[in-house]
């Protein structure tokens, strides 16, 4: 069995593959590209990211550091009226709705520590703008502390115009601290560029079974993408992560397990999923040396057996790796199922 990667070269997951591993102009089509980025040289309230081509569909990156307690809402094209409707779940405490809105709130929830969130935007100029966004927040420093995470998923009602701009705004009592940022990507059908925004930065296959699977050691960014396929052989995979070759008590996490909820601190690794023979893997970093890194996990496995007659497990996790002094540079994977991971599993790099 072998697994379609390289998202990050074709929008929305459609599974092809013809890119080099630097992100070049293989077969002449473009991939993510970065249309517009905003940083903050000062405590402000407002990330305004403007002047976007329009693009069939966008991606946002956004690390938002804190100066006091910090709550996040999202706009586009500066329209402040009854434009939205939001569906939103924080920790798993059960959906809250908004309608006729002026924004998408709770993007992030009231907080004085640092969040990373990843959104997906689609972007039709006569149809309502349909949007996902992924957050994590870093709650207090220390392993002994799990992250948030917000699921929210909304819509901009103008059916006219495309979107050309977005602005962050921040309405808690505090401010977004300097170097918050918001980053843009975009991605058409007709694109034929190669400065693709994401860079593939390694790539293992297995070619036997085996009880680990390293990236090896890769060049630092400031975001990172990985995604993972593991096939088990002889007997249900439990893949843990670590990053720097760190064994100590430095993890923990947020995860809801087919809707249930749970966390887990101070922990040596971090474990991806438990039992399943075929698992399906997408992180999200924010990798900044200082500070504690933010990651997030959206996964698929196929649970206790193959076939339609085994429901799928779906995880999300919110996660976080304590160290303060450097940027990850390298992870692992470690099998403790009782089985192994099979031939074609394979562990997938990208960074900007």
């Amino acid at each position: 069995m072998s697994f379609p990667f390289l998202q990050p070269y074709f929008g929305l997951g459609s599974g092809l593959q013809t890119k080099n591993a630097a992100g070049g102009g293989g077969g002449g089509i473009g991939g993510w590209v970065e249309l517009a980025r905003t940083t903050l040289g000062s405590v402000g309230d407002t990330i305004t990211v403007s002047s976007l081509s329009n693009k069939r569909y966008y991606m946002i990156l956004s690390s938002q550091l804190n100066s006091g307690a910090i709550y996040s809402r999202l706009t586009m094209n500066n329209d402040t009226g009854s434009s939205y409707a939001f569906r939103r779940n924080i920790d798993n405490g059960g959906d809250a709705n908004g309608i006729s809105q002026s924004s998408i709130a709770d993007i992030t929830n009231t907080a004085t520590y640092p969040y990373l969130f990843v959104g997906y935007v689609s972007n039709y100029s006569t149809k309502e703008k349909l949007v996902q966004i992924l957050s994590v927040g870093q709650n207090t420093a220390g392993a002994a502390n799990a992250p948030t995470r917000t699921e929210n998923v909304a819509k901009w009602t103008n059916i006219s115009n495309a979107i050309n701009r977005f602005d962050l705004n921040n309405t808690g009592s505090g401010d977004f601290d300097t170097n918050s940022e918001v980053v843009v990507l975009g991605w058409d059908p007709a694109d034929t560029h190669s400065n693709n925004f994401w860079t593939e930065l390694a790539s293992t296959t297995l070619t036997g079974s085996a009880d680990t699977i390293n990236s090896g050691t890769f060049t630092a960014k400031k975001y990172l993408w990985v995604q993972a396929a593991f096939i088990s052989s002889g007997g249900a995979c439990e893949p843990m992560l670590t990053f720097n070759g760190d064994t100590g008590a430095n993890y923990t996490y947020r995860r809801s397990v087919n809707g249930s909820e749970s966390t887990g601190t101070s922990q040596t690794s971090l474990q991806s999923y438990g039992g399943s023979n075929i698992g399906f893997l997408n992180y999200f970093f924010v990798n900044v040396s200082t500070k504690e890194k933010l990651g997030m996990l959206h996964l698929v496995s196929t649970g206790t057996g193959v076939g339609a007659s085994n429901v799928p497990d779906r995880r999300e996790l919110a996660l976080k790796w304590t160290n303060t002094s450097n940027q990850i540079t390298s992870l692992s994977f470690a099998n403790v199922g009782v089985g192994h991971f099979g031939i074609g599993s394979t562990v997938k790099v990208w960074g900007s």
